[in-house]
């Protein structure tokens, strides 16, 4: 066996004799056609409606949940039954509640990354679940936060870097979060802040980026904008009055955006369904 490579054609083949045996330039196409990245994993009719439950980590058992909502089984019965595209857990809910997730067929997606509200100054989140982790867990995308404006983005930031490649290569979305904090931040909601906020998902290499709405759509159109092929999902943020929610529902999507990720105003509604239901009617109308 010889190894021989082909001026012209820039090809590398393994040749037994005379007889080719490896074309390694078409097999790398072929690892690269099956590892593309399916966005329709989490996605529905290029839309999307996300449960997120990462509030027990970042927030505190205390401020969020009452006697209902703090069982993880209730929020995995709302995701399915109201049909949301995907449920956002840390790696240990994902792994104790992995029999019922995979039972009800609700679309994971694993936050890599996690830290308290405990620490004072500016915020860093570390990784705390590997791509090779979520994928065992048999999560459809990946997540992970990074505080723009921290001093400590520059180490978020790395850790993505080697997060996306990962995931990508593997054929997985990357959802990032990306909300400006730390002390360099006067108002994480402004026009300047969102649009910056848009502009580090797409630079960076985001599938699917998630920002804070302040309640100005023509910042968030610009946002849009700023995010370029990057998809961009807003914050379902604190609870706020059904009605108030639902109008803040339609101009998010009529500026332009795929969808939300949302928890508090599902999850801690008298009525999580039919709340879920009147947000799908303006998400998919």
């Amino acid at each position: 066996m010889k190894m021989l490579r082909d001026i012209d054609t820039e090809k590398v083949h393994l040749v037994f004799g005379d007889k080719e045996q490896i074309d390694f330039e078409k097999l790398e196409n072929k690892m690269k056609k099956n590892n593309k990245v399916n966005l329709n994993k989490i996605l529905r009719k290029n839309k999307a409606l996300f449960l997120a439950y990462d509030q027990g980590l970042e927030h505190g058992p205390l401020s969020d949940f009452n006697d209902k909502n703090i069982d993880p089984l209730f929020i995995i019965d709302i995701a399915k039954n109201g049909e949301f595209t995907g449920v956002v857990f840390q790696k240990g809910i994902a792994e104790k509640y992995k029999n019922e997730i995979k039972k009800n067929k609700v679309p994971l997606i694993i936050k890599l990354n996690g830290k308290t509200n405990l620490v004072q100054g500016d915020p860093i989140s570390r990784q705390l679940c590997t791509v090779d982790e979520a994928i065992k867990l048999d999560c459809s995308g990946v997540g992970y936060t990074i505080y723009i404006g921290s001093q400590h983005e520059s180490v978020m930031m790395n850790e993505f870097e080697k997060i996306q490649r990962e995931a990508h290569s593997k054929g997985l979305p990357v959802i990032l979060w990306v909300y400006p904090r730390g002390r360099a931040v006067k108002n994480d909601t402004s026009k300047e802040m969102m649009s910056y906020a848009a502009r580090v998902g797409l630079e960076l290499g985001a599938d699917i980026v998630k920002l804070k709405y302040g309640g100005n759509v023509k910042d968030l159109e610009w946002a849009i904008k700023s995010a370029g092929r990057t998809k961009v999902v807003i914050a379902g943020g604190i609870k706020k009055m059904e009605k108030e929610f639902i109008k803040q529902v339609k101009e998010i999507m009529n500026a332009g955006c795929t969808g939300l990720a949302i928890g508090r105003n599902i999850w801690q509604a008298k009525n999580p369904l039919e709340i879920a239901e009147k947000i799908k009617s303006v998400i998919w109308k």
